[in-house]
């Protein structure tokens, strides 16, 4: 509980209810003025008996609902501008709040130019203008070209560098070699930013090529866990030699978790990541020619979905993020069901909270878990200050989540631009009814409020 003192602002709203606190899911009354917590107070344990807002400045939870942090997702590719058909910042970030995200951190790719200088960044940005419902903030691009001008990017306030070791799928973001990736981390580190690499091994990847396949078990065998397994082991040798911050984005593969665990032990300074597409879809289930399935690395089977589990109920993996990865319908090939040359990528913004709730639950995890792995550890690990919990000072970013509730995915109503998704017609636990943004409720039919973030750590 906390109040800031000599409170002297004019008061933007209450929220009363069963509210996620550090200590716990209590009754609480939370203050917001100024876009901001200024006070979480305890309140009676009677249920409310009111569903709407008392006034204007009240919203009072119902009894099946909780308030929680707005989620943290910072692994999303709006595609805009030069392949808005993909996505836009429009559509992704009525998806994020409909899914109870308020903070989004955008991907480098797949849009054209790519985030890899100052201007493609400023060029980002200006495509985003007006458009976004919640708040969002950038990556930049580590490519041979950026080497050497990573500050500049740094300096504009980016968050950190997404880079590649093998084919990013897109010729504008080209891959590094091992020596240009040491290279980049060298650079990186004397800023003390943070760069997140795809990790998957070129070669390991050509020698199990399957360029067509409708068969989900040729295609699983065409990524197989030893290229995550040797990228990591590539990324973490040269994070040890750099002192790079360093963070792994969608681990597939949990044979790598060893790696970590002793790349941690030893000092180096790593996070990793996983997706809600690793822990609630199993290779078992995914029948020939589902190409909605297709993402890269790959989704394996359930027993080492169980692995992914224990390491992030030990601490190993910290967060899960969406990566979500739209395309059009055309490029997933639907009809066809041709895995080599699908597009990979799902699409998963809006279902992330519903998905790992669900599954949590049943693996006997808690929602304070849940929000802990996809609000609070993303916002760590990026430097999104002021994100992420429900505590005084921090924004009033908050969303009204009833966890009990079902609801049954209907591709074709979900927020992102494009129909497609594996989970289409899955039960879920789990309903966001509101997101609010700096304390003010999102209403999609008004015009977007979100704001531009430029990190606090350049």
């Amino acid at each position: 509980m906390g109040r800031v003192d000599d409170l002297d602002q004019a008061v933007d709203r209450v929220f009363r209810g069963r509210v996620l606190t550090p200590d716990g899911i209590l009754p609480r009354r939370v203050t917001v003025s100024g876009g901001r917590i200024v006070a979480v107070e305890s309140v009676s344990d009677q249920a409310p008996t009111s569903t709407a807002d008392d006034s204007p400045d009240e919203v009072v939870l119902a009894g099946d609902e909780v308030l929680l942090p707005g989620l943290v997702d910072t692994h999303v590719h709006v595609n805009e501008p030069g392949r808005t058909e993909w996505e836009g910042f429009a559509t992704a970030t009525r998806a994020a709040a409909a899914g109870g995200v308020t903070t989004i951190l955008d991907m480098p790719l797949n849009s054209i130019p790519a985030t890899t200088s100052v201007p493609a960044l400023e060029a980002k940005r200006a495509a985003a203008t007006g458009q976004c419902s919640v708040d969002v903030g950038f990556w930049a691009g580590a490519v041979p070209d950026s080497l050497g001008h990573l500050a500049a990017l740094h300096e504009a306030g980016v968050y950190g560098f997404k880079c590649f070791l093998l084919d990013s799928g897109v010729p504008e973001f080209p891959p590094l070699s091992p020596a240009q990736l040491r290279a980049a981390m060298t650079e990186i580190a004397a800023f003390d930013g943070l760069l997140t690499v795809h990790a998957e091994d070129p070669q390991v990847i050509a020698e199990h090529a399957r360029p067509h396949t409708v068969h989900y078990r040729e295609f699983l065998d065409s990524r197989p866990p030893a290229a995550e397994n040797t990228a990591i082991a590539t990324v973490l040798d040269a994070a040890r030699a750099t002192g790079c911050r360093t963070h792994i984005v969608h681990l597939s593969s949990a044979e790598a978790l060893p790696l970590i665990v002793t790349a941690r032990a030893d000092g180096v300074r790593l996070s990793v990541e996983t997706c809600p597409h690793y822990l609630t879809l199993a290779a078992e289930d995914i029948a020939d020619g589902q190409t909605q399935f297709k993402c890269c690395p790959p989704v394996r089977g359930a027993a080492n979905a169980d692995l992914l589990w224990a390491a992030l109920a030990d601490g190993v993996i910290d967060c899960v993020v969406s990566d979500h990865s739209p395309s059009t319908p055309e490029l997933k090939l639907l009809d066809a069901g041709d895995f080599g040359a699908a597009w990979g990528g799902i699409s998963s913004l809006q279902l992330g909270l519903p998905l790992i709730w669900t599954e949590a639950r049943r693996r006997g995890h808690t929602l304070e878990d849940v929000v802990g792995w996809m609000a609070a550890a993303p916002a760590a690990i990026t430097g999104l200050a002021g994100k992420g919990s429900v505590v005084v000072g921090q924004a009033a970013d908050l969303v009204v989540f009833a966890p009990d509730a079902r609801q049954t995915v209907d591709v074709t109503a979900l927020e992102h631009r494009n129909p497609v998704s594996p989970y289409d017609g899955r039960t879920l636990d789990g309903v966001v009814r509101a997101s609010y943004l700096a304390g003010r409720r999102v209403d999609l039919t008004e015009a977007p409020r979100g704001a531009f973030l430029t990190s606090s750590r350049k």
